[in-house]
């Protein structure tokens, strides 16, 4: 316990072994399902890169002048069934029309060409986000680079395309330039309308502390790409989308759909455990009000800028019933800005193992669930969070105490 409790078994040899050894895994199985496909299909008959398959069918559409074509489930698949063949399982479009801006120029390119761009395109932007987060209090990491490219929600996204590397690297940098450039975070915070339910309470957070250029422009791009959209697609468009969500909703989320080990969240929770629909809408509820009521209680606090970031990072993925394993990329920020803080100033009690897990909890977060019924990543997030609020009021208590002002 007590090794625990110090992290002195998480050497810097320890981890770089199993740092190698994941990236190792992870070239390895992109190199074979690479290698054994048909440079459409993997040998499992799916497309590769499976999930970027719907990005490009979606892209397709918008070609052939048809931008609401893909809201349409059935339409949808398939254009994806002749694409990549009628086993093709299904892959829903349940994106906003935003995204269409980028599925469309993927689309122009060969398959394989869209996905080596897409895939290697937004895992740049990741590292270059992580590296900006670390460069601000460690002028000279190292080391970074192989963890960055190691941890096991790489391996995740790369495997299915998604887009927890764009993601990641929109948050990330975002929060790295808050204070320094608000405009530009502003900028980067509204682009993550192509996936409004991480940004629930991004601007709870920015109105809280009066960070007003960052709300204004992020407004000022939402609107931005909402102009551009409409004079681009039409207002069909919205309709079908809008249209789109009770599919999503009903379907995908209340009923399951997509797996409820899969999906990364208290709502989920309650429904693997055999919870009604009513009863999961109630306690992500709370969890989403406790999670905002914390955020804008640290964020207004004189706590570290590395505990205000790392707990939004979390919080953003917590305060919403729809996540799934390739979105815990958004723990990437979160554990990079920990481990400058820990770097900096030490870290506390239990610190070191809590990061550890944090780094390894998506390579089983869909696996154990799945085989056991136990979420794993959802109850390790809340206690991340948790002790993020403990050490962010030990830090507030002693920096009054420092100044002068009676602690509450």
């Amino acid at each position: 316990m007590e090794t625990l409790r110090s992290g002195s078994w998480l050497t810097r040899e320890r981890a770089r072994l199993v740092a190698v050894v994941m990236l190792a895994a992870t070239v390895l199985s992109t190199l074979f399902l690479v290698g054994t496909s048909d440079g459409l299909n993997d040998r499992f008959g799916r497309p590769l890169g499976t999930d970027f398959s719907n990005v490009y069918a979606a892209g397709t559409y918008v070609l052939e002048a048809e931008p609401a074509a893909p809201f349409d489930p059935a339409r949808q698949y398939a254009r994806e069934q002749a694409i990549f063949g009628a086993a093709t399982p299904f892959y829903g479009w349940h994106y906003p029309p935003f995204f269409l801006l980028l599925a469309a120029p993927l689309a122009a390119l060969p398959y394989w060409l869209a996905l080596l761009v897409w895939q290697g395109g937004t895992l740049g932007l990741y590292l270059l986000s992580i590296r900006a987060i670390l460069a601000v209090h460690l002028p000279s990491p190292s080391g970074w680079l192989l963890v960055a490219l190691a941890f096991p929600a790489v391996f995740i996204n790369l495997g299915q395309a998604h887009n927890g590397f764009l993601t990641a690297a929109l948050v990330g940098a975002a929060l790295c330039l808050l204070d320094r450039r608000p405009w530009i975070a502003g900028i980067l915070f509204g682009c993550l309308a192509y996936k409004p339910q991480f940004g629930l309470l991004i601007p709870l957070v920015l109105i809280a502390t009066g960070r007003w250029r960052a709300v204004v422009a992020a407004a000022a791009t939402v609107a931005a790409l909402a102009t551009t959209v409409t004079l681009a697609f039409g207002l069909d468009v919205w309709r079908a989308f809008l249209a789109s969500t009770e599919f999503t909703r009903t379907v995908v989320l209340e009923q399951g759909g997509t797996g409820w080990f899969k999906i990364q969240s208290a709502f989920s929770w309650v429904r693997l455990w055999g919870g009604g629909v009513t009863l999961a809408y109630a306690v992500q509820g709370a969890v989403t009000l406790a999670i905002a009521a914390a955020l804008v209680w640290l964020w207004r606090s004189r706590a570290a800028f590395a505990y205000k970031a790392a707990a939004l990072a979390i919080g953003c993925v917590l305060a919403t019933p729809y996540s799934l394993d390739y979105d815990l990329m958004l723990l990437a920020p979160a554990i990079a800005y920990l481990c400058t803080d820990g770097l900096t100033r030490g870290f506390a009690p239990y610190e070191k193992s809590l990061l550890a897990a944090l780094w390894l909890v998506p390579l089983i977060a869909r696996a154990v669930p799945q085989m056991t019924h136990i979420p794993l990543a959802v109850p390790l997030m809340l206690l991340a969070f948790v002790i993020l609020l403990q050490r962010s009021a030990l830090f507030d208590s002693s920096w009054m105490h420092r100044a002068g002002t009676p602690a509450e």
